[in-house]
Order: structure tokens, then sequence, then C-alpha cells
């Protein structure tokens, strides 16, 4: 697969380990930014990050900045992404296979080093259980994006 990985500053630190995680597991990076611990905004570094899953030329996205949030945050606005918020593995694999995400977030500042390769194997590995109940769930949040502010 092909993966697009981001990271503000926040999540710089974390960013090399996330890549040799992804490329150990034989998948390619697109990386997505940023390439210093200099401030940036994670809403810009999201967008460029997601984009190249929700036009097709990356499988899925990984997210890295300071708690997750704003990232998780910022991609759930984008048209085509779902992203999880995963701190351990069974949220990466949890949001695929029941909710078809196709990205995640992590917390640099949060996430132990030593949990980020089974995070990022959990998720990459992770199908999505494509039986009624899931799909019938997944459409329901596809529809969220078209639906009209509550009166």
């Amino acid at each position: 697969m092909r993966i697009a990985l981001g990271a503000d500053h926040a999540g710089f630190p974390m960013k090399d380990t996330v890549r040799a995680v992804i490329e150990s597991l034989g998948h390619e990076v697109l990386d997505c930014g940023t390439d210093s611990a200099d401030p940036v905004d994670f809403p810009d570094i999201t967008r460029a990050t997601c984009l190249p899953v929700a036009e097709g030329r990356a499988d899925r996205a990984v997210l890295v900045c300071g708690t997750g949030q704003g990232a998780v945050m910022a991609a759930n606005k984008l048209p085509g992404i779902r992203c999880g918020l995963a701190h351990e593995p069974y949220s990466a694999h949890q949001a695929v296979e029941h909710d078809d995400a196709n990205a995640i977030a992590m917390g640099a500042w949060l996430v132990p080093h030593a949990l980020v390769p089974d995070i990022v194997r959990e998720f990459l590995g992770a199908v999505f259980d494509d039986d009624e109940d899931t799909r019938r769930r997944v459409a329901k949040l596809n529809a969220l994006d078209k639906s009209a502010p509550a009166d």
C-alpha cells in the first residue's frame, strides 16, 4: 500500500519512527510534511496528508500531532476521510474493521514509542468487516457529511 504520512511540529519527533515501521511492513511512504520542529498549523498538514487518500493517490493516511485530537478533528471534516484516534493497537484496527477508517491520528505526547509498531501494524493490516451492519453504519456516517445543521 501507499501510505500518506504527516506530522505537525509536535508530532515531528515521532515521524521517523512511524515512517520506519510503515516501510518495515513493506509499504511505500508518501511524506506530506513537516520536515522540522518549527511551528506549523496542524489543519494544513492534515489536509496535505489526507488529500492523497481522498484523491486515490494513497491508500491510507497516518497523522501525528501532539495529542492526535486536532488531526482527528481536521481530518474528519474532509470529504471521503474517516479518521480514528489510535493511541493503542485495538483502536487502530477497530477503526478500520467497523468504521472503514482510511486514516488514523496518534498523539506523540501520549503514545509510548514502544507501541508505535503495534499501532501502525494493526491499522495497516486491518480490513473492513464489510457485513450488512458495518456497511449500513458507514453509509450513515457518510450521510452525515450531507446533513444540515439541526434547528
